[in-house]
């Protein structure tokens, strides 16, 4: 057993090895599009050129390896990134990983290596090591890697170096190992991997470091910790209060829908068929009919609506409920952005006329903005989907887009759908009117996600960790005492619970760290990690002068602030600091947006991460906008010199339409499409879409 080592190199520095035979292993878990997983372990002095290991290995055709993600290592080795070795291949039962092992690494007597953990090693003899892979089916590749220069640990007897030439190589190793992987600097607390490098990795070590999120044995499902549960609890209060002003009633309906229910409407179940999960088992036997776990409820609520609906006295019939979803994702999984399971409200309304359910429509998408833009302070555009983007089955389909800092990407934050009659067709939904005839009733869906969270995560995070909006925070302040030799926390306890009051009477959501086995510059770390918008310290001089010292999260700012109605001081701080996330995000977002009236400058935009607004002939143009994502894909990868993209990715290089602004710029007479070259109708928003 040791101290946890998530590098090779804290592995190297922290656990020193006597015997200059024997060595740690550094180890890569590497993801290729078209040739699939690898699992590196080499010695910690090896320098991998992750271009030239394609040639390495005889891969044909162009290679694109890089570091994968978290969820592809927990599903195809079980373990969580910091504990990787070799031993890992065992988990690796389908035979989707190919193992490579450094010719270096297997000259040396003995080997050191995580047993799928952090904190411990295990020693085998090379031998040992390529009789247990050979045990689990697989065989190894091993390559000879190239060690880096004066990367080499020296042995207990070797000269130390003048100290003003040893620091000055230390520098110059970590400068080149924080150039070629991307990886910040710091201790096991500290967030690995930096957002504007390499973006993916950010967002996973955030969201992990910050306590939001566990991986869970099943791809694509993942714990939410109390951290992040707290946001969607703050969310849905905010929510509950407002769909009650719009006489909006909550309910519950059952996980399981048959397949005859599923399948009544065509469309609809066309739409979600690749991502249904379906129940055929129940003990040892298997059902008489397959059930359904439910990807959206229309099927299962609007059976129960034909009944309840008889009369135009019955209508309007306004419901909500707050419920989970499965959708069997094909493509690669992303926690709160694309899972297997999420969290959600959906409601679900039935109306006498199409105007009034077209007002409902626009209701809860005002409500998914000020979610976005109010709470959460993420810029959002609303707007129609196109035909080729609504909703299946449905009329049609509004939405609020958002925009993702560095990724460059768009990504959907919620929608609302003017169903029409369509499903009230299919399911009886019939009632005698005024006049006493039989009408079928309008209806309307609309539904919010637990992917609000990780926008937010996405929009305002740093390389710190979580930023968060103070409406939206667990936490908005945290106290923490500054406890020496001169003062204990018995001395400063009073003094902090004293501010503490103060704070929870006005209302702030507010704590007392006052845990003595962590020192202060460790909870510094820990809570603005958990990106809570205001530190509050509190030390000897500060009780001397009746204040206090606030550290504003998101910005750095330092201030001294009297303890005197410090409460009501730091109400009007906090929306300071909700109106200043929001407009430097705006802000940033409206940069990237630019309009383009010729596809020549098209792809150059996307290239620059910007959102694309274009002169459309009309979103019943399929075909059309089939034609952009095409020859968007195609000149992308040949600007990059690539040939293809995995089928599977969340997070392809073709644009595709985001919506038709409602909020629409002057487009002057005579205006072509960009893609057709027909007249223009309307503006429409592309973009690199998750």
């Amino acid at each position: 057993m040791h101290t946890h080592c998530m590098t090779a190199e804290e592995l190297v520095a922290n656990v020193p090895i006597a015997n200059e035979n024997e060595s740690h292993t550094k180890n890569l878990f590497l993801r290729d599009k078209k040739h699939g997983l690898f699992l590196l372990s080499v010695l910690p002095s090896a320098q991998v050129n992750t271009k030239e290991l394609g040639k390495m290995l005889n891969l044909k055709g162009k290679t694109n390896l890089r570091m994968a993600d978290p969820a592809l290592l927990k599903e195809n080795l079980g373990c969580e990134p910091g504990t990787v070795g070799p031993l890992a291949i065992a988990n690796d039962t389908n035979g989707n990983v190919t193992i490579v092992l450094d010719a270096g690494l297997l000259k040396k007597s003995k080997i050191h290596s995580h047993p799928l953990r952090n904190d411990a090693s295990i020693v085998l003899t090379p031998t040992a090591l390529q009789e247990y892979i050979a045990k689990t089916n697989h065989e190894a590749a091993i390559l000879e890697f190239e060690e880096k220069i004066g990367s080499a640990t020296p042995s207990p007897k070797s000269k130390p170096a003048p100290k003003e030439q040893q620091k000055k190589k230390t520098q110059q190793k970590q400068e080149q190992s924080k150039k070629q992987s991307g990886k910040k600097e710091g201790t096991l607390l500290a967030l690995q991997w930096e957002k504007e490098k390499d973006f993916p990795q950010w967002y996973s070590d955030v969201i992990t470091l910050s306590e939001m999120i566990s991986y869970y044995d099943i791809s694509g499902c993942y714990i939410l910790r109390p951290w992040s549960y707290k946001m969607w609890e703050l969310i849905q209060e905010w929510f509950n209060v407002e769909i009650r002003k719009l006489g909006v009633d909550n309910c519950y309906f059952p996980l399981f829908v048959t397949q005859d229910r599923l399948e009544k409407e065509k469309d609809h179940v066309e739409g979600f068929a690749p991502e249904v999960a379906w129940v055929t088992k129940s003990g040892d036997g298997d059902l008489a009919k397959p059930i359904a776990i439910r990807p959206t409820s229309e099927t299962i609520m609007y059976p129960a609506y034909s009944d309840w609906i008889k009369s135009h006295r019955d209508l309007p019939l306004k419901l909500n409920q707050w419920s989970n979803v499965v959708r069997w994702e094909f493509k690669y999984p992303t926690p709160f952005l694309r899972s297997r399971e999420f969290l959600w409200q959906e409601g679900h309304t039935a109306h006498a006329s199409v105007e009034d359910a077209d007002v409902m429509v626009r209701q809860a998408l005002e409500l998914y903005r000020k979610v976005y833009e109010d709470l959460l302070a993420v810029p959002v555009v609303p707007g129609y989907k196109t035909e080729e983007e609504k909703f299946a089955g449905g009329m049609q389909t509004t939405t609020v887009e958002a925009y993702v800092p560095v990724a460059g990407r768009a990504i959907q934050g919620a929608t609302s759908h003017n169903l029409g009659q369509n499903f009230g067709k299919m399911f009886d939904i019939k009632y005698q009117d005024k006049e006493g005839k039989t009408a079928i009733a309008w209806q309307t869906s609309w539904g919010l996600t637990t992917r609000t969270i990780g926008v937010m995560v996405m929009v305002h995070g740093d390389n710190t960790g979580l930023v968060l909006p103070p409406r939206i925070a667990p936490l908005q302040v945290v106290i923490v005492p500054i406890v020496s030799k001169k003062i204990t926390m018995a001395d400063i306890s009073s003094y902090c619970e004293g501010v503490l009051e103060d704070l929870i009477k006005a209302g702030i959501r507010a704590k007392f760290d006052d845990r003595e086995m962590y020192n202060p510059g460790w909870k510094y770390n820990h809570w603005e990690q958990k990106g809570v918008p205001i530190r509050i310290e509190v030390g000897p001089r500060d009780i001397e002068n009746k204040q206090v010292r606030i550290v504003v999260r998101y910005s750095g700012e330092k201030t001294d602030m009297p303890a005197d109605s410090l409460g009501s001081a730091l109400v009007t701080k906090l929306e300071e600091i909700q109106n200043g996330l929001f407009q430097k995000a705006k802000t940033y977002r409206d940069e990237h947006l630019v309009q383009v009236t010729e596809w020549k400058d098209f792809v150059p935009e996307l290239e620059k991460h910007n959102l694309v607004l274009t002169p459309w002939c009309g979103g019943e143009h399929k075909d059309w906008e089939e034609w952009v994502k095409t020859k968007s894909r195609e000149e992308s990868l040949a600007s990059r010199g690539e040939q293809e993209e995995d089928e599977r990715t969340a997070t392809s290089v073709a644009a595709k339409t985001l919506c038709i602004p409602f909020n629409q710029p002057e487009l002057p007479p005579g205006t072509k499409c960009i893609a057709s070259g027909m007249d223009a109708t309307c503006w429409v928003l592309w973009g690199r879409s998750y």
